[in-house]
C-alpha cells in the first residue's frame, strides 16, 4: 500500500523551483537567453551579418549583469536596434526581473499573489511585504526620474560643449545615463569617457548617477523618509553610507597619488585635474565600468587597489555589484567583536543575527573561491600576466566593467569563463547556491559541541 504521504512525481519536480532564488536565476538565465537571440539576428550589426554567438552572448550577458565587458566595439560594431536592444537589456537587469515581473503584474491585473510578493522581495530585497506594489512603483520611478535628469544634462553638454547635433546629443545623453545609472559601463565611444577626463560637467554627473544606483533602493528610500535624523537610520544605510564615503574619499587618495606622475595617465593633468580623474576612477571601481584614462596604463598598484574597490563592490538591493559594502562592513565588525572578545556583534545600539553573519561570510568566501578558480582558469588559458588576468576576472565577477584592453582578444573558452563569472556575480553567489539547492533542509537534531584549534 501506497504512503499517505509521498507526493506524487510532478509534484517534488514542481517544487523544486518555489525557491525565489531559483526563480531569480532563471528569469536572469531567460533574459539573457532572449537577448542574445536578438543581437544574433543581422538586423543588430551595422554591416547587416549575424554576430557571432559568442559575441553576442558576452554582450547580452554583460547587458543583464549591467557588467558593460564588451569583446566588440559597441559604438561601431552594433547597429541602433542592436543598441536599442542593449539598452533594455541593461534597465531590465538593473531593475531587475523579477521587479519588472511583478511590476506587470500590478499595472495589467491590478493584483498580486503571495508567491509573486516573495519573489519581488528576494529581488528587491524590501522587508516587509504589505507596501511591496508602493515599493515598486517608487523603484520605478526613481530609476527613471534618476535617468531623466541625467541625460537632461548630459544632453545639454555634448550638444553645447562639443558641438553634436542636437539629435545625437540626445541618443548619446540617454545612453550614458541609463548605463550610468544601472552600474553597466556600456559606452557608444570606442575609448569610453577618455576624451571627457577634464570635463567636470560629464565626469561628475555620470558618477553622481553611479552612486546613486549603487545605494540601493532601501537606503535611498530611507534617506528619503528621515535624512534629517540620523539616529532612526537603520544598520543598512548607516553602513552603507559610512563605507561607501569611506571607500570613495580611500580610493580617491590611492588612485590619485599612484597615478599622479605617470605619464600615460594622470602625469599630463593639472592638479585639480587629478583629483577629478582619480575621484571619478575611484567611482567607477564601485562596480560602474566607465574609464576616463587608459586602464592598461596603470601602474601594477592602481591596478590592484581597483581590484579591493571592485571586488568591495557598492551597496545591497542596488544596481552595483560585488560582495557589497554590507557584507564588507559585516565582516569588519565581526572581525572587531571577535578581538575585543565580545560574545556579540554589534553595530551602533543594534545586535546582529548570527545567520547575517553567516550569510556574509559565505558570500565573502564564494567570491573569493570564484576569483582564485576564475583567476586559474584565465591564467591556463591565455598567455596574460597575472594581475592584468585578475583585474579581469575581479571585474567580471564583480560585474565592473573596466578591462586592462584584453577582452576583445581572449578566445571563446575564456569569453566563456567570463560570461559564467559575471553571470554568478550578478545574482549573488549566495543566490546562486541557493538556486542549486531543491530545498530547504532542517536539521531536528543537535550535535555535541566541540572546540577546535582555530588557527
Amino acid at each position: 500500500m501506497p504512503s499517505l504521504t509521498r507526493r506524487p512525481t510532478w509534484r517534488r519536480r514542481t517544487d523544486r523551483f518555489r525557491h525565489p532564488a531559483q526563480v531569480i536565476a532563471i528569469g536572469f538565465a531567460l533574459a539573457v537567453t532572449v537577448g542574445t537571440g536578438l543581437l544574433s539576428l543581422p538586423l543588430a550589426t551595422r554591416t547587416g551579418e549575424r554576430a557571432v554567438l559568442m559575441d553576442a552572448l558576452f554582450t547580452a550577458t554583460s547587458a543583464v549583469c549591467v557588467t558593460g565587458l564588451v569583446t566588440v566595439d559597441t559604438g561601431s560594431y552594433w547597429s541602433g536596434f542592436g543598441q536599442a536592444v542593449i539598452l533594455l537589456l541593461i534597465q531590465a537587469g538593473g531593475l531587475g526581473i523579477m521587479t519588472l515581473a511583478t511590476l506587470f503584474t500590478v499595472l495589467l491585473f491590478r493584483r498580486i499573489g503571495l508567491r509573486a510578493r516573495f519573489l519581488a522581495q528576494a529581488e528587491t530585497k524590501s522587508v516587509g511585504l504589505g507596501d511591496l506594489r508602493g515599493v515598486l512603483r517608487r523603484i520605478v520611478l526613481f530609476s527613471l526620474v534618476s535617468e531623466a535628469l541625467v541625460a537632461v544634462v548630459l544632453t545639454v553638454r555634448f550638444s553645447t560643449a562639443y558641438d553634436e547635433p542636437f539629435g545625437s546629443a540626445l541618443y548619446d545623453g540617454v545612453f550614458h545615463a541609463v548605463s550610468a545609472f544601472n552600474n553597466a559601463g556600456f559606452s557608444t565611444r570606442a575609448d569610453s569617457l577618455v576624451g571627457y577626463v577634464t570635463d567636470p560637467w560629464i565626469t561628475l554627473t555620470i558618477a553622481a548617477a553611479v552612486i546613486l544606483g549603487g545605494l540601493g533602493f532601501p537606503v535611498v528610500f530611507e534617506l528619503a523618509r528621515n535624512w534629517r535624523r540620523p539616529s532612526t537610520w537603520s544598520v543598512l544605510t548607516r553602513i552603507t553610507l559610512v563605507l561607501t564615503v569611506a571607500l570613495l574619499v580611500l580610493g580617491t587618495a590611492v588612485l590619485t597619488l599612484a597615478e599622479f606622475s605617470n605619464p600615460r595617465t594622470f602625469g599630463p593633468l593639472t592638479g585639480a585635474e587629478k583629483l577629478l580623474a582619480g575621484f571619478f576612477a575611484a567611482t567607477m571601481t564601485r562596480t560602474a565600468g566607465f574609464n576616463s584614462v587608459d586602464i592598461g596604463s596603470l601602474r601594477p598598484e592602481s591596478l590592484l587597489a581597483s581590484d579591493v574597490l571592485m571586488f568591495i563592490g557598492g551597496g545591497s538591493a542596488g544596481t552595483a555589484g560585488g560582495i557589497k559594502v554590507t557584507t564588507f562592513g559585516l565582516l569588519a565588525f565581526v572581525l572587531w567583536s571577535e578581538m575585543r572578545g565580545e560574545t556579540h556583534v554589534n553595530v551602533g545600539r543594534r545586535r546582529i543575527p548570527a545567520t547575517n553573519q553567516r550569510q556574509a561570510l559565505a558570500v565573502a568566501l564564494l567570491s573569493v573561491g570564484a576569483v582564485i578558480v576564475g583567476t586559474f582558469l584565465l591564467l591556463a588559458i591565455t598567455p596574460y600576466r597575472l594581475d592584468v588576468v585578475l583585474f579581469e576576472v575581479v571585474s567580471a565577477f564583480a560585474t565592473v566593467g573596466l578591462s586592462t584592453g584584453i577582452t576583445g582578444s581572449l578566445p571563446p573558452e575564456a569569453d566563456l569563463l567570463l560570461v559564467v563569472l559575471m553571470f554568478a556575480g550578478r545574482i549573488g553567489p549566495l543566490t546562486l547556491a541557493s538556486a542549486l539547492a531543491l530545498r530547504d533542509r532542517d536539521r531536528r537534531y543537535e550535535l555535541p559541541e566541540e572546540r577546535t584549534i582555530v588557527g
